[in-house]
């Protein structure tokens, strides 16, 4: 028996011999009647911050925390509302820059498991591949719900697997639906970016007569969103709620001057058009983006208690991200159709699927629910404004590059009961059972944007293939597989004493392709007194390999010496791939402990909770394995050109350890309104104490690194160790404020070697809002997100030799600068 299975069982027994009670079980809590005990939905909460009675630290935040910062989007109110959460706006990206991923306690986008109404979410179909914070995994896209349609977000930090199965490491955000069958409200916003940025220009080439330019003043980034909900009455004892969010993001570009010779030499000279040439070459901020939301909630009350639940959803999404700017005399041109270089776009359509129904009903002493829920995210993407060079002037300049997508079919039952056993309050159980399917498939373009069409280089080289920053995927790339997985678990809580409360969970899961998984929990939590207690848990989890993670490929030809290789993400089941060392990949597996304490002082609320958590075995991208000694390699195995790649692996352990602190404080004056004030602070530390190696890799001279210093460096130093949050919201009558400061810590872009790292100093953001009530019904909103116009240190020379992008991706808060906003609100 595995190690985890062992706690798994060891942490029942203890339930058993009573030394232990319940936690909250996972069944599903329905929009019309929330009386399943689930873990995220229990206890209260103090100015929408954590729960003051849970044997877990859990926080809440409003609909109108969310609506009342300038770019309402909800992984960006998320990050300025916790501590432990981080969302940073990664650019040059290719598709990360439209689907972008938050972490939670420095841990991977994929080890936090979101829920809608406490029902597993799909993820997205994308897979991040480059170098950025979530570099290999595909995590759930919280964008694809508007705003408006949310009653509140609840988060719990503290590992689930127990209760939710896989992903749930980090924790679980729930996003609970409105349930309302009147009112409405509609609201339009526009914003624009008005900002000043310094970057550091580098040296021009010797001779060059073309200035140089070390700051900017842009005005871009337009945003209207335009967005409403509306509730009706379904008959007698019904709702269904409708929310609708249209945006029109224009981009961002933040580049640096480019340095470069941009032209080929004329009779030995440069190019007159070298001093006329707009330098500021690429986008590199926000994408550009339409999108359009529609979301509806329903639920119905029937005859004898049984009461009937659903909510649907559609997405489109239309984007466009930029690559790196081609010069003009780059290999990667053709003179004749860009006579002054280009800039290619990655433009990829998003569209998002989700439906979910149930029914609640009571059988005896159990109240049952059943559930049926099916999701899916399709990316495809077309390549703008390029070229294929290898098929010459002939080339077209638009291609369809292919794409992929997940789909997810859960079905749920639970039963949740109570019992007297005895104890200070009756025993809740609750047990459940789930199954569910989920399908990766992708799919190829069209021929020209990834196939060789012969043309060769001035220099007699073959000019590479494809349509240049995205070749498209290849028919050889093409895939279609599901997998299922199959779990139960079973769930107890109760007060063993009237100061304690005790909780366990057992979970145990199948799934087809890698095999089995058990996990538990024991939580618990002491009052002491009414204003003091302690609460802590102890529990093993999982995380399974993702379908994009086994099944993404894609394929690129590089021409080395004038020979052909083809450079694969290869499936980790992929015949060459094995050769190289790779297995069929298994489950994360972690142990994490917590203990925390709740301390009243009157009106002031105090947490603090400190967690550790080991994960064993996390799964990685590798990286590129294309030296001469890897083709050489693959030759002799028999894999003629093939020039090597990548795949997924486990293989990495890491501890994190870190600590988080919430201070809340509401106070009536006298006669001067209401002041509500949070401060919170997060400190995360992440260490790695093991990467993986293959034996054939070992015995290469010399060996190729499958997982290099620049991938454990972001591991432990690519996000902040510490985040500080104050904020203060005050209203009086017509009147409201709010005021919100966080503090970044420092954090390291690291480099191949440590001569190559970057360390960015601490930056605080301020946000400011001010509220006006025109009428009962209308009222006007107007502020400004980073209102001091803060940017992460900019790059020196040596590091941005392009010039193009000045600053680093790692930046927890992305590299905008200050946007400024208007928002009306009209209640119905």
């Amino acid at each position: 028996m595995q190690r985890n299975q062992v706690l798994a069982v060891a942490i029942a027994s203890l339930f058993a011999s009573g030394h232990a009670a319940a936690q909250s079980a996972p069944a599903s809590s329905t929009p019309a009647a929330d009386n399943s005990a689930t873990v995220v939905v229990t206890g209260t909460r103090v100015a929408n911050r954590t729960a003051l009675d849970t044997a877990s630290p859990v926080d809440i935040i409003s609909a109108d925390t969310i609506k009342n910062t300038g770019v309402a989007e909800i992984a960006q109110a998320l990050s300025v509302a916790l501590p432990s959460l981080n969302f940073p706006r990664p650019g040059l990206a290719d598709g990360t820059d439209t689907v972008r991923p938050a972490t939670l306690r420095g841990l991977a986008p994929d080890q936090t498991l979101v829920l809608v109404n406490s029902k597993r979410r799909h993820t997205s179909s994308l897979v991040n591949l480059n170098g950025t914070i979530g570099r290999g995994s595909s995590s759930v896209d919280m964008n694809t719900i508007p705003v408006a349609m949310l009653k509140n977000i609840e988060v719990l930090r503290d590992g689930a697997s127990a209760q939710y199965g896989s992903d749930a490491i980090a924790g679980v955000v729930n996003l609970r639906l409105r349930t309302d069958k009147t009112g409405g409200e509609f609201t339009a916003t526009y914003g624009q970016r008005r900002t000043d940025y310094d970057f550091i220009a580098g040296a021009v080439p010797t001779g060059a007569t073309w200035g140089t330019e070390t700051s900017r003043k842009r005005n871009d980034g337009g945003t209207a969103t335009v967005s409403g909900w509306k509730g009706f009455e379904l008959g007698d004892s019904g709702y269904l709620t409708v929310a609708a969010e249209y945006k029109d993001q224009e981009h961002t570009e933040r580049s640096g001057y480019d340095v470069r010779q941009q032209y080929p030499l004329v009779n030995g000279a440069f190019d007159p058009r070298e001093k006329t040439i707009n330098r500021f070459n690429a986008w590199y901020g926000e994408p550009e983006m339409k999108q359009s939301t529609i979301f509806a909630n329903a639920g119905y009350a029937l005859e004898g208690g049984a009461k009937l639940y659903g909510w649907t959803s559609y997405q489109k999404r239309e984007a466009k991200s930029a690559g790196f700017f081609r010069r003009a005399l780059q290999d990667q041109n053709i003179i004749s159709i860009y006579p002054d270089g280009f800039l290619p776009i990655i433009a990829p359509d998003v569209d998002d699927y989700s439906a979910t129904g149930g029914v609640t009903w009571q059988a005896g002493a159990w109240d049952m629910d059943a559930s049926i829920g099916y999701g899916k995210n399709k990316m495809q993407y077309t390549i703008e404004n390029t070229l294929n060079r290898s098929i010459g002037p002939s080339s077209k300049t638009v291609f369809d590059a292919g794409g992929f997508w997940y789909d997810q079919l859960t079905l749920n039952l639970s039963g949740v009961r109570q019992f007297d056993a005895g104890l200070a309050t009756p025993v809740n159980l609750a047990v459940g059972a789930e199954v569910r399917r989920e399908g990766y498939k992708l799919f190829a373009g069209e021929a020209d944007s990834w196939r060789y069409g012969g043309q060769v280089l001035a220099n007699g080289t073959p000019a590479p293939p494809g349509a240049q920053v995205f070749p498209g995927f290849r028919p050889a790339d093409e895939s279609d597989n599901s997998r299922k997985a199959y779990s139960a678990y079973v769930d107890l809580e109760a007060n063993l004493t009237k100061q304690f409360l005790g909780s366990v969970a057992i979970r145990g899961e199948h799934f087809s392709d890698f095999g089995n998984s058990v996990s538990g929990k024991l939580a618990g939590r002491y009052d002491f007194v009414p204003e003091f207690a302690l609460r802590g848990s102890v529990q093993n989890g999982f995380r399974a390999p993702s379908p994009q993670q086994q099944f993404f490929t894609s394929t690129s030809t590089n021409f080395i010496n004038g020979v052909p290789f083809e450079i694969t993400t290869f499936k980790p089941s992929h015949p060459a791939a094995i050769a190289l060392g790779a297995k069929p990949l298994d489950a994360e597996k972690s142990v994490n402990f917590s203990v925390g304490s709740v301390l009243r002082l009157g009106a002031v609320n105090v947490t603090a909770d400190a967690f550790h958590i080991k994960i064993k075995d996390r799964i990685v991208l590798s990286e590129n394995l294309t030296a001469a000694n890897v083709r050489d390699f693959l030759t002799k195995q028999g894999f003629i050109g093939v020039g090597g790649g990548r795949f997924f692996i486990n293989g990495v352990d890491t501890t994190t350890k870190g600590i988080d602190i919430v201070t809340s404080w509401p106070v009536q004056t006298n006669g001067y309104g209401k002041l509500d004030f949070t401060v919170a602070g997060n400190y995360t530390k992440t260490d790695v104490t093991k990467v993986p190696v293959t034996a054939q890799l070992a015995a290469l001279s010399p060996a190729p690194v499958l997982f290099d210093r620049v991938n454990v460096l972001t591991f432990t130093d690519g996000t902040p160790k510490t985040k500080f949050i104050g904020s203060s919201t005050w209203s009086y009558g017509d009147f409201g404020v709010t005021a919100r400061a966080t503090r970044y810590g420092k954090i390291l872009a690291p480099g191949t070697t440590a001569a190559l790292d970057f360390w960015m100093s601490a930056k605080t953001l301020v946000d400011l809002e001010g509220r006006y009530a025109i009428t009962k019904k209308l009222s006007l909103a107007v502020g400004a997100d980073n209102l001091f116009d803060q940017y992460p240190d900019a790059y020196p020379a040596a590091l941005n030799t392009t010039g193009n992008a000045p600053y680093s991706n790692y930046s927890p808060f992305g590299r905008s600068g200050r946007f400024v906003y208007a928002r009306l609100n009209y209640s119905l």
